[in-house]
């Protein structure tokens, strides 16, 4: 049986990204993928959801159930199902921001929690 995970697996391949470059797109822990894959296991919502919001012409029903095309018509990268260079380079770009974004608002809201704790012990400390 042919799980969410072998088409992901597939995704990967037609985009001709890493399963390092895609695990760090979505936010996965690195390995997650090929992990979810060695363990035959299940792909959770949050991960879906972040593959489906960073690679939006991929085709939700498709991957969740295997139906119909990979990527959505309208918002298909190519349809040959091979990227060019550019193509490729370009995706690269995509996430290597997404990375950024991603490791730039985690580091604000660690310093905005730690922020918040360091008031929370001088308040304590004061009473």
């Amino acid at each position: 049986m042919v799980k969410t995970i072998d088409r992901i697996i597939q995704f990967i391949q037609y985009a001709g990204l890493s399963a390092r470059k895609f695990d760090m797109s979505i936010g996965a822990s690195n390995g997650y993928t090929l992990r979810m894959k060695k363990n035959h296991a299940s792909v959770g919502s949050d991960v879906i959801e972040n593959i489906v919001r960073t690679y939006p012409q991929l085709n939700l029903i498709w991957l969740i159930t295997g139906e119909g095309e990979m990527l959505n018509p309208d918002k298909a990268v190519l349809h040959t199902g091979k990227l060019s260079k550019s193509q490729i380079k370009e995706i690269e770009e995509i996430v290597e921001a997404k990375i950024k974004e991603r490791q730039e608002r985690e580091l604000k809201e660690m310093l905005e929690d730690i922020a918040h704790e360091i008031t929370k012990r001088t308040r304590s400390k004061d009473n």
